[in-house]
């Protein structure tokens, strides 16, 4: 439909950028009150209209904290098993409720709408502001309910690193050693929002830089804010496959 998308292969929603937490090295800076959230039936029409014109492989929910809105989660991942995308994910801090019955129910209901790849944030930094107790029941009942779940740590500097958030997240993640939960590559820390803030000594360049930004003129994933934002348009105000046709770099 539009030779600046011919790769589009990826569909991502930040659900919200609300969150439990208020982490030193966010990328999205401070969100203290924002309870914006993406429109349920607006996400799943335009994965519908995506898919029937673009081989999507992947769908990933994240925030924020997505699964303060868990119903919205749920419908996006089950139109996404639906439609065949073959890697669902869902990248969460795993605090969204204090309420333990309620942690184990969006476990299972999480599987059962199909995420097959949850991506646990647990590290120094979440920690910071996050108990961990309830992230480790978190982290029980996906297990429990057969969700494929990694950890997702963010390390500083490098993941070799020996600085002191790095040893207090390698802490952190032998407490999960139990529930035999793998632990993913994770991410290292870029300079970007409140991490620019709080840890610009650890950077030897502290320009600010995005290593998930795309080539404006080769869009390989479909990126939703909160608010309906999409490339160069909105999807509450234009339908999807209209913006996809007229986006221009």
């Amino acid at each position: 439909m539009n030779e600046y998308l011919k790769n589009l292969n990826k569909i991502e929603f930040a659900v919200t950028m609300a969150c439990t937490g208020r982490c030193k090295h966010c990328q999205n800076g401070d969100q203290a009150g924002s309870a914006e959230h993406i429109d349920a039936e607006t996400a799943v029409d335009a994965i519908r209209k995506v898919c029937a014109h673009y081989p999507i492989g992947t769908l990933m929910t994240f925030g924020g904290e997505p699964l303060l809105y868990p119903e919205t989660v749920f419908a996006i991942h089950k139109t996404a098993k639906e439609l065949g995308i073959g890697t669902r994910q869902v990248i969460t801090n795993g605090y969204f409720t204090k309420n333990e019955e309620r942690a184990g129910a969006v476990a299972r209901e999480l599987a059962e709408s199909g995420v097959n790849d949850l991506l646990l944030s647990v590290d120094a930094f979440h920690q910071e502001t996050i108990p961990l107790e309830p992230v480790l029941r978190f982290a029980g009942y996906a297990v429990k309910s057969g969700i494929p779940i990694r950890l997702q740590p963010a390390w500083l500097v490098s993941a070799e690193d020996d600085n002191p958030y790095n040893i207090r997240t390698r802490e952190i993640l032998r407490a999960f050693a139990p529930l035999r939960i793998p632990v993913g590559e994770g991410n290292v820390i870029f300079p970007s929002g409140n991490a620019l803030k709080y840890l610009r000594e650890y950077f030897t360049d502290a320009e600010e830089f995005s290593p998930y930004e795309e080539d404006p003129k080769d869009i390989r994933s479909l990126s939703f804010a909160p608010n309906g934002d999409v490339l160069n348009g909105n999807a509450y105000r234009a339908d999807i496959l209209e913006i996809i046709r007229d986006y221009r770099p």
